[in-house]
């Protein structure tokens, strides 16, 4: 356990989930499920069965410095590792390993969103563990896979060995979100899993997959390494990391690596991306319809999402299948079925009104 970390993945803005999250608060800092805490709150107590405290560490973009540890108040300054830019998820996990490696090298690392659902919590600290122990002796990178229930172009898929070793099985091929045709393709031949976007790897491990693959990525870290863990660590990582590459660790590694292996997993999950997400997740009356507020009356209403404010009259007839979302200075009324133009949505947003409602 001593050697077992984990990162909190925290720097996104969470755009699908426009309006309720916004550039200045992002959905991993809201109570989405009306739990009464937030999600990442939420990963932060999950990842307490998997590791210690002072092991856990969560990197963000530097304007959410203070919102973490405003819902973390047990970490330390220093367990927030800040991005000064947002170039996706390849160089943010670089910046870990490097960092962690300095700390402990015989560190093993879970990589984990800061905005995904796990309902089967001992579950989930049993598959970590599972993943943690194989790295120990094999250069390996682990992820966590699931069974697809439906043909989702948002997920990477996994096309695995049938043999195993301990329940690890060798990654044959890694594709990140397929078309929806190829998607269908891969759900329907049963030789699939979704990719959680749940990493397990020793830090010397994925390090050399960096220099193998990312040599860009690689020769920025490696050369401020001895900067990492001193006073003056923010300062460098301020001037160069904006330079690294824009890449995903799916495209950066996870695609090219011969490394890869699986764990086919269940534990209650769901990455909470979209608003029909939380629909499908969510609490249904016997309409269908999923509704966060106190004083909502639907009328030949169902199968839709409706979050108002809790105590405001909101009255709605006539709707199936829409998604309905009051944030007093923004009311998004949009068909479920066309839930992923939202993104998009929020580009014209900022074209056509500037930053106000983002």
């Amino acid at each position: 356990m001593n050697n077992t970390y984990v990162a909190i993945m925290a720097g996104g803005i969470g755009s699908r989930f426009w309006p309720g999250s916004r550039e200045h608060r992002p959905k991993q800092f809201l109570d989405i499920l009306g739990t009464g805490k937030s999600l990442i709150r939420m990963t932060f107590e999950r990842s307490l069965k998997i590791c210690p405290v002072e092991n856990i560490y969560v990197v963000t973009n530097k304007i959410y410095r203070d919102q973490v540890k405003e819902h973390l108040p047990e970490l330390t300054y220093e367990q927030i590792l800040c991005e000064p830019s947002r170039n996706n998820t390849a160089p943010c996990i670089a910046y870990t390993a490097f960092k962690l490696r300095s700390i402990n090298p015989n560190a093993s690392f879970v990589v984990a969103s800061s905005d995904h659902i796990i309902l089967q919590e001992e579950k989930f600290a049993d598959y970590i563990k599972q993943a943690v122990e194989y790295t120990k002796d094999h250069n390996a990178l682990v992820t966590l896979g699931l069974q697809p229930t439906r043909p989702d172009t948002g997920y990477g898929y996994i096309n695995f060995e049938p043999a195993e070793e301990n329940g690890i099985h060798k990654v044959i091929k890694f594709t990140e979100k397929p078309n929806l045709d190829k998607a269908k393709e891969f759900v329907q031949s049963g030789e699939y899993l979704w990719n959680a976007g749940i990493f397990i790897w020793n830090v010397n491990h994925i390090i050399e997959a960096f220099s193998k693959y990312t040599p860009e990525i690689y020769r920025i870290f490696d050369e401020i390494k001895d900067q990492l863990n001193t006073p003056e660590e923010q300062e460098i990582v301020d001037q160069v990391y904006p330079n690294t590459p824009s890449i995903s660790i799916d495209y950066a590694i996870m695609e090219n690596a011969e490394n890869i292996y699986t764990i086919p997993s269940s534990f209650g999950w769901s990455d909470l991306g979209t608003w029909n997400s939380l629909h499908v997740e969510g609490e249904k009356d016997e309409h269908l319809n999923v509704v966060r507020g106190n004083q909502v009356m639907t009328l030949d209403t169902k199968d839709c999402l409706i979050r108002v404010p809790k105590d405001k009259l909101v009255i709605i007839k006539d709707m199936e299948d829409y998604i309905v979302v009051d944030e007093e200075d923004v009311l998004l009324i949009y068909p479920k079925s066309k839930e992923q133009e939202i993104k998009a949505i929020t580009k014209k947003i900022r074209e056509e009104k500037g930053d106000k409602y983002l």
